[in-house]
């Protein structure tokens, strides 16, 4: 675990005492270097549960697969960022690393942590360095606004789960994720009991974002630099499921008949938030919208506790990763050619970048769950599991999927297809960089296809 934990530490000197012109090549090649020893942890023994214990942290097959794709995240955000960076003073450069350094700190923290109050203090931290990248670094003038947004939506979501945490140390005497399965449950009968099973789940429904709950969502990405909208749909949005599977195993007798409400919402949410995404104008905000939909489809996995709904939902979770960052990678090369987002002034790019409209078919195709990707896999075991559960919800999911069809190609022949622009007069060609980026986002969904088992979690 240290050793993972450690050079991603040690990171934060090397990015303030390198001289400036190395400082971007110096920190890609030490975190790739953390993100390729990361891959190490695959090789750990499913069976057993927990592996590389110490004190505090922990490795399970839940969290391994999310601890995995942290690491992999950062080169990648230092390898978009770079462009959108380098007209500032380098000391600013400095902490734009620093910040993307400490986010991913808390992360492997938050993830790997057996007691749950670490977890909630982790959780919590994510806040300030992603709210300082919108803040400072997003944009539009909006970017105030939408920071508040996001400040005051988690605040808000997470201050009854301490609550809830304090109460479950004082009845069960530990928060020990290793010795909560094993403590005695309660009968969970009275109203407050109502309201603890609500604290405990209303903040991660917050960051998943639920239905209903979403709105900070599209002002976040829509204003975050590249960097900041490619951690917030690869990792912060999975913080919210990763948590809801570790509470999963105390609220057990009442979440039967509590929960709903919440998978209402999620699904509800899947074809609203489609239905959104099919009259978006602004390309980021298109993508932001259809992170919901498909952490709707997460939730209810989660919520119905059968072993394929949560295998689909961590499936879902990695695979959606891994495409959301790479389409705002691929949203962002065009707005760092093209100044605009609003789809219509970009169209036609297939003619002048051509080969880009091949990542940008890989990845609408990525997102749209096209077999034989880990997307479909991960759709088909949570629809499953919900049609097993309800008949009904085979309504509302197959309508999700067919409008998930229909606005990705609607985003992919907006952008590629159709007449040059007249004011779109010389762009700059595509960098080595950019490919590079696009690759290591695309090449690790393509490979997990042979091995989807590493990404299973509890049930291989």
């Amino acid at each position: 675990m240290l050793k993972i934990l450690i050079p991603t530490i040690m990171l934060i000197p090397t990015t303030w005492l390198t001289p400036a012109k190395m400082l971007w090549p110096t920190t890609l090649a030490h975190s790739l270097f953390v993100a390729f020893f990361s891959l190490s942890w695959f090789n750990t023994p499913n069976e057993t549960g927990w592996t590389l214990m110490n004190n505090f942290l922990a490795l399970d097959p839940l969290s391994t697969p999310l601890l995995i794709l942290t690491c992999w995240l950062l080169p990648l955000m230092i390898l978009a960022s770079q462009n959108h960076t380098a007209t500032e003073p380098i000391n600013r450069q400095r902490m734009f690393l620093t910040l993307l350094i400490f986010l991913q700190i808390f992360l492997i923290m938050a993830f790997s942590a057996t007691e749950m109050l670490l977890f909630y203090v982790m959780f919590e931290a994510t806040l300030v360095p992603t709210l300082i990248l919108i803040t400072r670094w997003g944009n539009q003038a909006e970017r105030l606004n939408a920071g508040t947004y996001f400040l005051f939506y988690t605040l808000a979501g997470s201050l009854p789960l301490l609550v809830a945490l304090l109460i479950l140390q004082n009845t069960t005497g530990t928060l020990s994720l290793l010795a909560l399965p094993y403590t005695t449950t309660f009968p969970m009968t009275t109203v407050a009991d109502k309201l603890w099973w609500a604290g405990c789940l209303l903040a991660f429904l917050v960051k998943m974002p639920l239905y209903g709950m979403h709105l900070w969502l599209p002002k976040a990405h829509v204003e975050a630099p590249i960097a900041g909208s490619m951690v917030l749909a690869a990792v912060l949005l999975k913080l919210g499921g990763y948590g809801m599977m570790r509470m999963m195993i105390m609220l057990e007798p009442l979440t039967k008949t509590l929960s709903y409400p919440f998978i209402v919402l999620a699904l509800w949410g899947i074809i609203m938030t489609g239905s959104i995404c099919l009259r978006q104008t602004d390309l980021k905000s298109l993508i932001a919208y259809s992170s919901v939909g498909h952490m709707g489809l997460v939730v209810g996995g989660i919520l119905i506790q059968t072993p394929w709904g949560f295998t689909g939902a961590l499936i879902l979770m990695i695979a959606h990763g891994l495409t959301s960052s790479a389409l705002f990678c691929l949203a962002n090369t065009n707005y760092e050619r093209t100044h605009t987002r609003t789809m219509l002034l970009a169209r036609g790019m297939q003619m002048i970048l051509p080969l880009m409209t091949s990542w940008w078919f890989i990845a609408s195709l990525a997102n749209l769950a096209l077999p034989p990707l880990p997307n479909l896999m991960g759709e088909l075991m949570i629809i499953t599991s919900l049609f097993n559960w309800s008949w009904v919800t085979i309504l509302l999911t197959g309508v999700g999927t067919l409008i998930t069809a229909g606005y990705s190609l609607y985003m992919f022949l907006m952008t590629q297809r159709g007449p040059v622009p007249q004011h779109i007069i010389a762009l700059d060609p595509s960098h080595t960089r950019e490919h590079l980026l696009l690759a290591l986002h695309l090449i690790p969904l393509l490979l997990l296809i042979t091995n989807p088992s590493l990404i299973w979690g509890w049930t291989a």
